[in-house]
């Protein structure tokens, strides 16, 4: 009899770890609160906070699983589009039975055998879980003195609930947050027809481009090297190498006439957004620091100055929020707004049979980490690969807790490379002398990963050049100057 897994959200971490456990044997019970799967990309106003009018802000080869790539040639897709390929996704693999819809999970504990798993329709025991239920559905709104009392027209809302310029024709916009939904969002509402749109910020970031000398912009910042200089390279070396990417490709803040950022890049953070900064050049969005207070229609800022607005849309992050999680569960992990204890986000020794997936904060996307991460899962439970050591597992948690307190949002590159290691597909450089550069300096395309260890497959070497390729990036496997000099220093820091 297979092994049952319960899979807490069908977004597209509960649909790639189902395809893979399914790979493995294994009999995957997925449960969606929403009327629909695709989790974020239902684009479902109350459990979604995808707007009709986003497009997607990564690539379309790096907003792919890997095996199934996405019709046509788009570079940046809609949000539909995204939803459509996952419904592609889940037909593609046999997923779509196994999905119970409008079943929202209300309480999940440890039961006589296995796991109990609590919705509407009564309780059910599962032999494993697996938690995928997103991390971006809570809104962290702000206090801020007087809030209370705004009288905008149009409210106080967050990004989460927005849904589209119209109703903010012709009204003054102040838009809270420097992060890519409040950017995105601002630029939207520039461009619909508001009034003023005004950018409230505790710091000024730098703003990369999506696209940069025709490439998109997370093929050239979130690669394996920038991973492997975050291991090896003094942290000055890597803030200095990204913050030349980043304003050689779409230049710095100030230029644009907004706040000079930090000069350092991780003192400062980065945001991708095409439209950003040419709109704040042109004026059409205006800047201030973060707000004080608010009295009526009145708004407060750092410097002094107030202005009066017809709506305010916060852009300021998320909690993490598992309601459901029973009291020794959430014991165990240590759960609070921002942090949960798991051996890489994944597991904790005290919890065998539970894992977790798409649950760290990061800059980037997510399809490619998520399928890695599914990935060892998978293979872990399956028997593939050796199961994590305990003590190992301690020690690992037990250097994420003394991080707490710092900033949690990671880069992309980072966690791919730690869930390719984890599940046993990290290519040898060595092994693919003709394809050295673009593992190095490429897109960490999802068919890097399936060059080699488990589920290799023949045809990948050939899928990852087109893919490294496809923008005129990586065409050969002769090194630019500046490529030369990085992996120079990497090699000298290996000794």
């Amino acid at each position: 009899m297979a092994t049952t897994v319960a899979i807490i959200g069908a977004g597209p971490g509960g649909l790639v770890t189902a395809r893979w456990l399914a790979a493995q044997g294994f009999e995957p019970h997925l449960f969606e609160q929403a009327a629909a799967l695709g989790g974020q990309w239902s684009g479902l106003d109350g459990t979604s906070g995808v707007w009709p009018g986003l497009y997607t802000n990564t690539s379309r080869i790096l907003t792919a699983f890997s095996d199934l790539p996405h019709d046509g040639d788009q570079t940046f897709l809609a949000a539909g589009d995204i939803r459509r390929y996952l419904i592609r996704y889940a037909d593609t693999f046999g997923l779509v039975d196994r999905i119970r819809l409008s079943t929202k999970v209300s309480r999940l504990s440890r039961g006589a055998r296995g796991w109990t798993v609590e919705t509407d329709s009564g309780a059910e025991s599962f032999d494993r879980v697996v938690v995928a239920s997103g991390r971006f559905q809570t809104p962290a709104v702000p206090t801020v003195h007087g809030m209370d009392s705004f009288a905008g027209p149009e409210g106080v809302t967050s990004t989460f609930h927005y849904r589209g310029a119209d109703r903010y024709r012709g009204k003054r916009v102040l838009v809270g947050g420097c992060a890519v939904s409040a950017l995105e969002i601002a630029a939207e509402l520039a461009q619909g027809g508001a009034e003023a749109v005004v950018v409230t910020q505790r710091r000024q970031r730098y703003v990369l481009p999506k696209f940069a000398a025709g490439v998109p912009s997370d093929h050239r910042i979130f690669t394996r090297y920038g991973a492997l200089a975050d291991e090896r390279l003094p942290r000055s070396a890597v803030d200095r190498q990204l913050r030349d990417i980043v304003t050689d490709a779409g230049g710095s803040p100030e230029q644009y006439g907004a706040p000079r950022p930090d000069p350092s890049l991780f003192a400062a953070g980065v945001t991708l957004s095409q439209d950003y900064l040419p709109l704040v050049a042109e004026g059409r969005i205006g800047i201030r620091p973060w707000l004080t207070s608010v009295s009526g229609r009145d708004v407060t800022f750092g410097d002094g100055s107030t202005a009066a607005f017809d709506g305010i849309v916060f852009g300021t992050g998320f909690a993490l929020d598992l309601p459901f999680l029973g009291d020794e569960i959430r014991a165990t992990v240590d759960l609070d707004t921002v942090h949960l204890d798991a051996d890489r986000y994944t597991f904790h020794p005290d919890l065998p049979g539970l894992a977790f997936v798409g649950m760290w904060d990061q800059s980037g996307g997510y399809f490619v980490p998520l399928e890695l991460q599914a990935r060892w899962i998978a293979y872990t439970w399956g028997g593939v690969i050796p199961p994590p050591d305990p003590v190992a597992q301690r020690a690992s948690i037990d250097a994420y807790r003394e991080r707490r307190g710092l900033p949690q949002k990671t880069r992309m590159n980072l966690a791919v490379l730690t869930f390719a290691r984890a599940a046993g597909c990290e290519p040898d450089l060595d092994t693919w002398p003709d394809l050295q550069r673009a593992l190095l300096f490429g897109p960490l395309a999802p068919n890097c990963f399936r060059l080699e260890g488990p589920d290799a497959l023949p045809g990948a070497a050939a899928a990852f050049a087109r893919d490294a390729a496809a923008f005129g990036a990586i065409t050969s496997n002769a090194l630019t100057t500046r490529e030369q000099e990085h992996w120079e220093l990497l090699r000298a820091a290996d000794g």
